[in-house]
C-alpha cells in the first residue's frame, strides 16, 4: 500500500481525459435513446460493393439516415430517422432495381423519442438503484460503513472509466451507445464489486486472525493472496471476450469491447483502487483519534 497514491495516480490519468470528454462532447446515444428506425436487409451475395447503391438509394428516397454499417458479409444495417413501412417498400424497391437483386428483410424496429427518453431515466436509475443497494449490502455484511462506501466509489471508478472510453470513441469514431452498452456497463458493475468484495473478505478475516497486525499491513496480505486469482479469473473472461471481438458480428462488437473495457478496469479497481481507499480512510480514522 505504500504506493497507493500512484495506483490513485494512473486512475486519474485514465479518467480526465474520459471525463473532459464527457463533459465536452458527451456520449453519442444511439435511435435507442433518441428514437428512429433499424432496417437490418440481407442480400444473396456479399454486400461490399453495394454499400454506395444503398446511400445512393437513400438519398433519393430524401431518408435522413445516421449510419449504413455491414452485419456480416451478406448483411446491412441502416439506422435513420423514424420512417414508414411504405419508406421500407421503396427503399427495397428501388435497391432491386440498382443492384438487379431484392434484398430480404430481417429487421425494421422503430422506437419513437418518448419512448427513448424513458429509457435514458430507467437507465439512470437502474444503475443509482444497483449502486444503492450494494452500498447498503456491503455495509451490512462487513458492519462498517467505510467497506461499502469504498465498494461503490470503486464501482464508480469504473463506471467512469468506461464511460469516457466511449465518450472518446464516439466523438472521434462516431460509435454510439445502446441498450447493450447500458447491459455492459450493469454487469461490469456486478463483477468489479464481487472482487472487491473478496478482498475486503480477506481483510475482514486477516483483523481476526492477526489483532496486532497494522491495516495497512493487512491490506497488502489481503492484495498479495487474492491478486493471482483475481488475474487468472479476468484472463479466463478476457481471452473469451476477445476471441467474441474477433470473430463476432458488428453488431456485437461494441457490446463485446465495452465488456473488455470494465473487465481489465474492475480487475484493476477491486485491487488497486477499493484496497488503497479503505487504506486512506482506516489512515483518516486514527489521525482524527
Amino acid at each position: 500500500m505504500k504506493h497507493k497514491w500512484l495506483f490513485f495516480l494512473i486512475s486519474a490519468l485514465v479518467i480526465i481525459p474520459g471525463l473532459f470528454s464527457l463533459i465536452k462532447w458527451r456520449l453519442q446515444p444511439s435511435i435507442d435513446f433518441t428514437g428512429g428506425t433499424i432496417l437490418e436487409l440481407e442480400f444473396t451475395q456479399a454486400v461490399g460493393d453495394r454499400l454506395s447503391a444503398i446511400s445512393e438509394t437513400l438519398n433519393e428516397l430524401k431518408i435522413d439516415y445516421s449510419s449504413i454499417q455491414t452485419s456480416g458479409e451478406k448483411r446491412i444495417l441502416i439506422k435513420a430517422k423514424p420512417i414508414t413501412r411504405e419508406d421500407v417498400s421503396s427503399i427495397i424497391g428501388t435497391l432491386a432495381e440498382k443492384v438487379r437483386e431484392k434484398p430480404a428483410e430481417l429487421r425494421f424496429d422503430t422506437v419513437g423519442p418518448t419512448l427513448g427518453k424513458e429509457l435514458i431515466k430507467k437507465t439512470f436509475f437502474a444503475i443509482l438503484l444497483g449502486a444503492c443497494f450494494i452500498l447498503l449490502y456491503v455495509w451490512k455484511q462487513f458492519k462498517q460503513p467505510m467497506y461499502g462506501v469504498c465498494a461503490v466509489l470503486a464501482m464508480f471508478h469504473d463506471s467512469l472509466v468506461l464511460l469516457g472510453v466511449f465518450s472518446l470513441l464516439g466523438h472521434f469514431s462516431g460509435v454510439e451507445i445502446d441498450t447493450l452498452f447500458v447491459t455492459a456497463v450493469l454487469t461490469i458493475l456486478s463483477f468489479s464489486v464481487h472482487d472487491t468484495v473478496v478482498v475486503y473478505d480477506r481483510i475482514r478475516e486477516s483483523r481476526k486472525k492477526f489483532p496486532g497486525v497494522t491495516f495497512v499491513d493487512l491490506a497488502d496480505k489481503a492484495v498479495t493472496e487474492t491478486l493471482p486469482r483475481s488475474i487468472n479469473n479476468s484472463m479466463t473472461i478476457i481471452l473469451m471476450l476477445l476471441a467474441l471481438y474477433l470473430l463476432g458480428g458488428s453488431t456485437m462488437k461494441w457490446f463485446v469491447f465495452a465488456l473488455l473495457v470494465g473487465t481489465v478496469s474492475g480487475t484493476y479497481s477491486s485491487t488497486f483502487t477499493a484496497a488503497p481507499l479503505l487504506v486512506v480512510w482506516e489512515q483518516f480514522k486514527m489521525r482524527k483519534k
